[in-house]
């Protein structure tokens, strides 16, 4: 059940940090329509009752962001969700290098936030592909109720809705709010990175202002904005952007 507080969410026993990119106001006024659009991390965990709550909110299609393998290792269990899985795989490949500098020793707080950075630089110039499949299908009124995901809900997915939000027209300081909750709302990194100092780890495992600065720094100056980069890197020109808007906006 969905209340009035924002965001909305959607308490799962067996997965977290799913909630409504609906309820936010936008500069001009209006709303996002609500139970159209969710984003969550991974679906791979969920109990009988969670799918029922999925079953409840109607959802059609399931967006995976994360990449082939990382995909495989932890399949969705939406047994009785009569609803469609998209891949819009996008590699992890940061994984690796976290993995090599904690092995070796070379991982601080400093070179994490780092490769996070970095990682965030690169979701508008290598990622594109992915992000494009994502919003070619959320573009589809015939696939909404969708969810859309990758492991944490965290980076991939904190971008891809940051984007949606800021398309719609929702304000920055709003988009920035919704990309936090994920600290408040992701349990899936608790026991990860033992070995870890608490700073180290926090780099890895929070959501942090600067790293989704980082990735629409890209895209102002790589592409002239978000509504450019929608046009040229997703294939969202302006009479597809109005139309997203039709459908998600009220009032």
């Amino acid at each position: 059940m969905l209340d009035d507080t924002l965001p909305h969410v959607v308490p799962l026993k067996g997965g977290s940090n799913f909630r409504d990119l609906g309820g936010y106001r936008t500069a001009d006024g209006r709303t996002v329509r609500r139970r159209a659009v969710f984003r969550s991390a991974h679906l791979g965990g969920l109990t009988g009752e969670d799918r029922v709550a999925l079953v409840g909110l109607g959802v059609r299609t399931i967006v995976d962001l994360r990449g082939v393998n990382e995909a495989a290792e932890t399949p969705h269990l939406i047994d009785g969700i009569d609803c469609r899985v998209v891949g819009a795989h996008i590699e992890p490949q940061l994984g690796d290098k976290i993995r090599d500098a904690v092995a070796d020793g070379s991982a601080t707080p400093y070179l994490m936030m780092q490769f996070l950075t970095d990682h965030y630089r690169d979701y508008p110039r290598r990622c594109a592909p992915g992000f494009r499949t994502l919003f070619a299908t959320l573009s589809d009124g015939t696939h909404r109720p969708l969810v859309f995901h990758c492991t944490a809900g965290k980076d991939r997915t904190g971008f891809a809705s940051a984007l949606l939000l800021t398309l719609l027209g929702v304000p920055w300081d709003t988009v920035m709010d919704d990309y936090l909750r994920t600290n408040e709302l992701w349990t899936g990194h608790i026991g990860r990175y033992p070995e870890l100092d608490i700073d180290t780890r926090a780099a890895i495992v929070e959501a942090r202002t600067p790293y989704l600065e980082a990735a629409f720094d890209v895209v102002s100056k790589d592409f002239g904005g978000p509504e450019i980069f929608a046009e040229k890197a997703l294939g969202l020109d302006a009479k597809a952007r109005e139309r997203l808007k039709a459908d998600l906006l009220e009032g």
